[in-house]
């Protein structure tokens, strides 16, 4: 009978985080509490840090879920979502906390879940900008100071830009966000905020390169940003139908390229895609920037299928490795899609790997180590949205060094290397123009 007893206490405990989750807005306090409290009932799933402190000395915290929380591993994809950066669009906060009591109450009950949490490590930063949530006193559907840090400057103004020098002084925030970045191999993320109903995409920027003078930024997986807006829109309750917040502006499908909606400097989902390696969409859930909470559940239930669905996307294109002919990993090898030149050439990581978001079909991966010629692959990609995807190990069997191929190294100029390297602090930022007249030279 003790032994009896002992089992309902413990079945007690598991459901009482999932229990105390309302459907209400959590500040500060009760969102770290609640974050902790999810980790102690989930040692083994789950991995909680903080990435750095807000201007008033706030924890950024992250939640990470998946067999592997602690550390990546080889071949399991990193995703994240990040909330809340505009501190009075409060919407994506609140989902969040709910997608994790989804995903670790699923775990192990639902095989959709369990398989997801399996093959992916997923990062869940419910708030960038937890001072100017706790500012916002008032809520409000249109505008309050608390979009803002205590320093009174937009997050999502504050990167650095690679089409014009922006001069942003970086906030705590952002350098955590960038670190984080430069720290963890994300592959896909998106960004939650509020103020409209839409999945937007890069490029939030651009110039005569990207197709800006058409009002169109084009990125060279414009194809790629293309399906991934489509898949958070279409999985949504009503984002697809393109219906604006009023009369004046709708979004066919429920996408639109950033840039065709409006320009931005310093933007975050660019900052990914440039910098990180990493796929970031732009997600706005609600018209009123700060709804009642009694709006939170719905808001709930219409993001659920979508948040899901955007995570499994994750697993496009192909992932493999870059090894010598001992088998050891080569880092830092250019490893990109034939067509696809990326402003900063996508390079493996410490383990050798690498991940290329692509839609299915057929495409020709160029890997360039320096002193060798490059190697060529061809690759057939199906759909693989169901977390088997495509593997491309690249082995170099060749030593010494051979002669290098001209065309692999225009993809890696001294141009581009020092304004990839701008980001990191590495040294002072290269003219923007040098930059793109090299890649206009790769496409060439």
């Amino acid at each position: 009978m003790r032994a009896a007893a002992g089992d309902v206490v413990g079945i007690l405990c598991l459901v009482s985080v999932a229990a105390t989750l309302d459907f209400k807005y959590h500040h500060a306090e009760e969102l770290e509490k609640y974050l902790k409290g999810v980790h102690a009932e989930y040692p083994s799933l789950t991995h909680l840090h903080s990435i750095g402190r807000s201007v008033e000395g706030r924890d950024l915290w992250v939640l990470v879920l998946g067999r592997f929380p602690t550390h990546h591993k080889i071949g399991i994809p990193e995703f994240k979502y990040v909330a809340n950066m505009h501190g009075d669009e409060t919407v994506g906060r609140e989902i969040l906390l709910h997608l994790i009591d989804f995903l670790v109450t699923s775990y192990r009950q639902d095989p959709v879940i369990t398989r997801l949490l399996n093959n992916t490590r997923i990062h869940i930063m419910p708030t960038m900008n937890p001072d100017g949530f706790e500012a916002t006193k008032v809520p409000d559907c249109y505008y309050t100071r608390g979009r803002y840090n205590k320093n009174g400057e937009d997050l999502n103004r504050n990167f650095p830009d690679a089409f014009e020098n922006n001069n942003a002084s970086i906030q705590p925030e952002t350098q955590a966000v960038m670190n984080w970045i430069k720290n963890e191999t994300f592959v896909l993320s998106a960004n939650l905020h509020g103020g409209a109903l839409v999945a937007s995409y890069t490029f939030d920027n651009g110039n005569s390169v990207t197709g800006s003078s058409k009002g169109y930024s084009r990125s060279p997986d414009d194809d790629v940003f293309i399906h991934l807006a489509k898949t958070y829109s279409s999985h949504h309750a009503s984002m697809y139908k393109g219906i604006g917040c009023d009369n004046r502006q709708t979004f066919p499908e429920g996408i639109t390229n950033g840039f065709s909606w409006y320009q931005l400097e310093g933007g975050m989902q660019d900052y990914n895609y440039v910098w990180g390696q990493c796929f970031e969409i732009t997600l706005e859930l609600s018209c009123c920037k700060y709804p009642p909470a009694d709006q939170l559940e719905k808001f709930w239930r219409d993001n659920k299928v979508a948040l899901i669905e955007y995570i499994k996307q994750v697993h496009l294109g192909v992932k493999g490795q870059v090894t010598d002919k001992n088998g050891n990993p080569i880092p830092n090898a250019i490893v990109e899609a034939k067509g696809r030149p990326h402003i900063c050439p996508y390079r493996t990581n410490e383990q050798g790997e690498y991940y290329l978001l692509l839609l299915p079909g057929t495409y020709v991966i160029n890997a360039t180590v320096p002193g060798f010629k490059s190697m060529l692959k061809t690759v057939e990609i199906p759909d693989n949205t169901g977390m088997e995807c495509q593997k491309s190990p690249l082995s170099w069997a060749g030593n010494p060094p051979e002669e290098a191929d001209p065309a692999s190294q225009r993809a890696d100029t001294p141009a581009k290397r020092s304004l990839c390297e701008v980001a990191q602090g590495v040294q002072e930022s290269t003219s923007v123009t040098t930059l793109w007249n090299g890649l206009q030279q790769v496409q060439k």
